[in-house]
């Protein structure tokens, strides 16, 4: 996701840092950081060390990691519209009836966000660790949460080209665009292998909240835990789930 520039360099600099080392699943050393925020030694030390001291980053090593302080900020945009304590509550039940796990998105640009998760009670082949990204053309909360959008905002938060995570993933906004206007009519989207092979995912629109935030829910499931039966009550379970949490949250949507 491009991110604009603010009037503010150190910031820049800050969020160029800490976006690289969130992308990584090991400590980045400072050379990299260096070359990569293109500052000269003495100053990246010198935003190093303010960041560490807030806890924003943690050195481990020869690099640096995200620190825990940050994901306690992080942590708390959750809070807001009590969206964490609402979708645990309600999200257990779907968890209990049907044994899947139920996932928690909002559409930030182009991109899904997964913010909260409640698992079954078994494995399952996931894509979606709390704070992960997937583009929204690509999966089924993505959908849910695009054709809250005319097709004319939609072309325009989606980027020219769209994407393939799997040989099924859609590429062609036309082809999208037709899709989004049945999730509109029957309320239900969904992901047929699109992000993953072998699993399936539905995803319905949960609505706005009052701090303007539009969520929507999913579950994915492996295909071969389908038939039509169980297909069927799944789908109509997340669609109850969507709607329970929009009346709880107050949704304007």
């Amino acid at each position: 996701m491009d991110v604009p520039k603010s009037a503010v360099p150190a910031v820049d600099r800050a969020d160029t840092i800490l976006r690289l080392l969130a992308s990584r699943n090991e400590p980045v050393r400072p050379a990299e950081l260096a070359q990569h925020a293109g500052l000269a030694k003495s100053t990246l030390y010198l935003l190093l060390d303010s960041l560490e001291q807030r806890r924003w980053i943690e050195k481990k090593g020869n690099g640096y990691v995200v620190g825990i302080g940050l994901y306690v900020l992080g942590c708390a945009y959750i809070h807001h519209d009590g969206l964490q304590n609402t979708f645990r509550a309600l999200a257990v039940n779907f968890v209990e009836q049907h044994n899947e796990v139920v996932q928690l998105a909002v559409l930030q640009g182009d991109e899904v966000v997964y913010l909260a998760r409640e698992d079954a009670r078994r494995p399952v082949r996931l894509v979606s660790d709390i704070g992960s990204r997937l583009p929204a053309h690509t999966c089924a909360l993505g959908k849910a949460l695009l054709a809250q959008f005319p097709d004319e905002e939609v072309l325009r938060l989606l980027p020219t080209r769209l994407v393939a995570i799997t040989e099924r993933t859609i590429t062609r906004h036309d082809v999208l665009l037709r899709e989004l206007a049945e999730v509109r009519k029957t309320g239900l989207a969904h992901d047929l292998e699109e992000v993953a092979a072998g699993l399936i995912c539905f995803a319905a629109y949960a609505g706005e909240t009052p701090m303007g935030r539009r969520i929507a829910v999913s579950t994915s499931i492996p295909t071969d835990r389908l038939d039509r039966q169980r297909e069927k009550s799944i789908a109509q379970g997340i669609v109850q789930l969507a709607r329970q949490i929009g009346s709880r949250i107050g949704s304007r949507g």
